[in-house]
């Protein structure tokens, strides 16, 4: 089974994490992203979240709901519930869709906020629920490297439980059948595959995730749900 991990492991075994600047069409690349997401507040991203909230997700195809819950791993809901607020996600691709494993999302398209979450690691949570089928995970590239990118389990993935995957929430209703469409043919990758790289993907944005791979499904936007 691939890693959950991402550019940061490779360069220096760290989780990686970026965040969004698009022209909000879903077809451009990088633009001006707001100062919260370029130069986030240390202490308003430390707040603590409600205990259970919900989010939607509008996607390339259709929408889907998480509902998040703190005390599965704290840590983790908090940066989630900061996240959305800030609109981190929107315009976001999927750009690791692996059938038969999980979907994983939460680079964006502005480098620099990249530069600006990535030394944002999170504190590892213990791990309280089994990672299956529709739970939402961060993922992660060795203990206490969580930062902005999650995945959603295709399947029941309990062996990443003792890898210290926590997670934060899961997809309800009907929401598995909009997760499960998302586009995965362009696979792992590199070094293991002809995916994504994840490492251009932190230096040019979406970009390059545009020109290269242009049939990638996305996030337009996320929001908390009243």
């Amino acid at each position: 089974m691939p890693p959950l991990v991402h550019r940061s492991l490779f360069l220096a075994a760290t989780l990686l994490a970026t965040a969004c600047g698009t022209d909000g069409s879903g077809g451009g690349g990088a633009s001006q992203a707001s100062s919260a997401l370029t130069n986030p507040d240390k202490t308003a991203i430390a707040a603590p979240a409600p205990d259970s909230f919900r989010v939607e997700f509008e996607t390339s195809k259709g929408n889907f709901t998480v509902v998040a819950h703190r005390d599965w791993a704290p840590r983790g809901v908090d940066r989630f519930y900061h996240l959305v607020r800030l609109g981190f996600f929107d315009e976001v691709r999927f750009f690791r869709v692996l059938n038969g494993f999980m979907a994983q999302f939460g680079m964006n398209g502005n480098p620099d906020v990249t530069a600006a979450w990535e030394p944002l690691q999170l504190e590892d949570d213990p791990v309280k629920m089994e990672n299956t089928r529709g739970r939402v995970s961060f993922a992660m590239g060795g203990p206490n490297s969580r930062t902005t990118q999650l995945f959603i389990n295709y399947v029941d993935n309990r062996n990443l439980d003792g890898m210290g995957f926590a997670p934060i929430g899961e997809v309800v209703g009907t929401g598995m059948a909009v997760v499960d469409s998302l586009y995965g043919d362009y696979g792992e990758g590199p070094p293991g595959g002809p995916g994504p790289d994840q490492g251009r993907i932190a230096a040019q944005g979406n970009t390059y995730l545009n020109q290269s791979f242009p049939k990638l499904d996305y996030i337009r936007r996320a929001r908390i749900l009243p």
